[in-house]
């Protein structure tokens, strides 16, 4: 059953490292966003030099007469190479195979579970704080916790809000509006606010905050600094559905993310590579600002 998956997962890595089609028999998604990754790493002179896979079993579940499902993590890592520097790009999925007779039959990325509320963010009274942004260490905090939880927050099946709150916090940015959850920025008592979780609301929060934690929107992702946020509206809908923390630019000055739910570290900014991207997707840039920030 591992060995199975082992070698699909690794043929995947071979179509990165060689270029080499293949036929689309299983997910035509899968394949589709393997092919855009290919375009993409062309474009921007990327060469994957080698990388790994590995496969994690959680749970195997009888559904018939020898029909197995499988539910399991395959964590990729690849070394890729960009004009004359390095770096490592990781990327955990959590996946689902099915197995008849011993032989794969379907394969497919699983979706998260996704946090619907009342998102409205209500006016605040504006109590001037001051803030100053330690980019370095939000940074710190999305390379220690991009694949794993920090106990001293709650968890959630779709974390990548909660996650990038955290790093924004690590990053000196003070909670504020307890215990309204739809005003403020903030997690306590087991509570939160729904600007804190959920990607829409961030979005809303960051464009209207005047004071403490707050951004600048920019047009464009070469505006973005290390330590800076983008925000993903896959279908396009008005609607935003992930939220990303810049860590690093490439060479071409372009942002690379740290994100969970769809665990990434070091990851192309535009998420033209995920089986969710559509050709409608939308993005917001927000550089983050402080006191120190010129006017």
């Amino acid at each position: 059953m591992k060995k199975l998956l082992t070698e699909l997962n690794e043929e995947k890595l071979q179509m990165l490292i060689n270029k080499k089609r293949i036929p689309m028999s299983r997910n035509n998604e899968d394949y589709q966003a393997l092919e855009r990754k290919v375009h993409i790493n062309e474009e921007r002179n990327i060469e994957v030099v080698k990388g790994n896979t590995k496969i994690s079993i959680k749970e195997a579940k009888e559904v018939g007469k020898k029909l197995t499902d499988v539910f399991y993590t395959c964590h990729y890592k690849w070394l890729n190479k960009q004009n004359d520097i390095f770096f490592i790009e990781e990327r955990i999925e959590k996946r689902k195979a099915r197995i008849y007779k011993n032989n794969l039959v379907e394969d497919e990325e699983t979706e998260n579970t996704k946090m619907f509320s009342d998102e409205q963010i209500y006016e605040e009274k504006e109590e001037r704080s001051s803030f100053y942004y330690d980019r370095l260490a939000a940074v710190q905090y999305a390379e220690r916790w991009w694949n794993s939880h920090n106990s001293k927050y709650k968890n959630f099946g779709d974390n990548c809000t909660n996650f990038i709150s955290q790093c924004l916090h690590a990053g000196n940015a003070s909670m504020r509006g307890y215990p309204n959850r739809s005003s403020g920025w903030w997690m306590q008592s087991n509570d939160w606010s729904y600007s804190w979780t959920v990607a829409n609301s961030m979005r809303l929060f960051l464009g209207s905050s005047k004071t403490g934690l707050r951004a600048k929107e920019v047009s464009t992702a070469e505006e973005l600094m290390p330590g800076d946020v983008i925000c993903l509206d896959f279908q396009g809908d008005g609607r935003y559905d992930h939220t990303t923390i810049v860590v690093a630019k490439d060479q071409n000055n372009m942002p690379l993310v740290n994100a969970q739910s769809y665990n990434s570290r070091m990851r192309y900014w535009s998420y033209e590579d995920s089986t969710a991207y559509t050709p409608n997707i939308k993005y917001k840039f927000y550089h983050i600002v402080d006191d120190t920030t010129k006017k």
